[in-house]
């Protein structure tokens, strides 16, 4: 990066879901009149709305959004999409002189921005993958799981066993190239970032934060998830990679006889909790972050404190309004 070259102030909203990113994103977006760009790994596919709490037209209308509703549910979608991208969308918001607010709880997506990774120019490998994922379809997640926990152990640890897509993406990478994704990765923060960063994370305690995913999940069915479903499935087969997505594919398997009702509710709500826990177990990894105690529910006073962090961090160092 050439020595003239200003850096971006990027603030970054991070957490688990249901913590409240989206709603304080809005606010300070609002407050500094800067815009969002999504760190959401679901809610890059059109169509999947409900089950994905994304962003409504009244949200979209107030505050202008980037990096949602970006491809089909059966289009494939990957970090270094989202990365090139999201780069796009900030530098277009910076050079409006206005401040991007990257939020969301992809950790990945966030650190890949952020943090600048670059990744493989190694080919996508559509055979490679046809049989990783022939191997899963016959032998279960669990299968793919315990290879991957062989030759790359660090990204085991990382990826869940229900998230097929990385899992195959990790392994595309190791047999393709010879060398674990994890190695890769450690290797691209080397690169100098092009932002000025803000990191913020929201939490709540455990209990709370359940109730909170059990009550939006109810919320979800009550607004039309189900039928939501129902009308992806007359379009798009179930294996698309948008219904693979979490809360979808257990709608899926209701609605092909593969599950009782409250066994699928049970398991959206069991799923989207474990979901809660890794994504702070890896946002916690991040010294960076300044966590804010989002229990009270008082969101005014989480961007009370956002924009304190904001002009105590980048006040003196941008013409942002903050």
């Amino acid at each position: 990066m050439s020595q003239k070259q200003v850096k971006i102030p990027l603030l970054v909203i991070a957490g688990p879901t249901a913590a409240g990113k989206s709603e304080a994103g809005l606010l300070v977006a609002q407050k500094t009149g800067g815009e969002i760009v999504s760190a959401d790994s679901a809610q890059v596919y059109r169509y999947l709305d409900i089950g994905t709490a994304k962003p409504g037209r009244k949200e979209r209308e107030t505050v202008s959004h980037h990096l949602i509703d970006l491809v089909d549910p059966d289009e494939e979608f990957n970090v270094s999409s989202y990365k090139k991208l999201s780069e796009e969308a900030i530098q277009g918001i910076g050079k409006k002189g206005k401040l991007p607010v990257l939020v969301g709880g992809t950790g990945l997506y966030i650190h890949a921005v952020v943090d600048n990774y670059s990744f493989s120019s190694q080919g996508k490998d559509e055979q490679l993958r046809k049989k990783l994922h022939r191997a899963a379809e016959r032998k279960g997640n669990n299968y793919l799981h315990s290879l991957l926990h062989q030759v790359d152990p660090e990204s085991a640890e990382k990826i869940s066993p229900a998230d097929r897509k990385r899992m195959v993406r990790a392994l595309e990478v190791y047999y393709s190239e010879g060398r674990p994704l994890s190695e890769q990765n450690k290797e691209t923060p080397l690169k100098e970032t092009p932002y000025l960063p803000v990191h913020v994370g929201l939490y709540m305690p455990r209990e709370k934060l359940y109730e909170k995913i059990n009550s939006r999940v109810d919320n979800m069915i009550e607004k039309g998830f189900l039928e939501e479903v129902k009308e992806l499935l007359r379009w798009y087969p179930p294996s698309a990679w948008g219904l693979q997505i979490l809360g979808y594919r257990q709608m899926v398997n209701y609605l092909q006889g593969y599950a009782g009702w409250e066994e699928t509710v049970y398991e959206i709500k069991k799923q989207t909790r474990n979901l809660a826990k890794r994504q702070l177990t890896w946002f916690r990894r991040d010294d960076r972050i300044n966590w804010i105690d989002h229990e009270s529910g008082r969101t005014d006073r989480v961007v009370e404190k956002i924009s304190s962090l904001l002009k105590e961090n980048t006040g003196k160092k941008t013409n942002i309004k903050i």
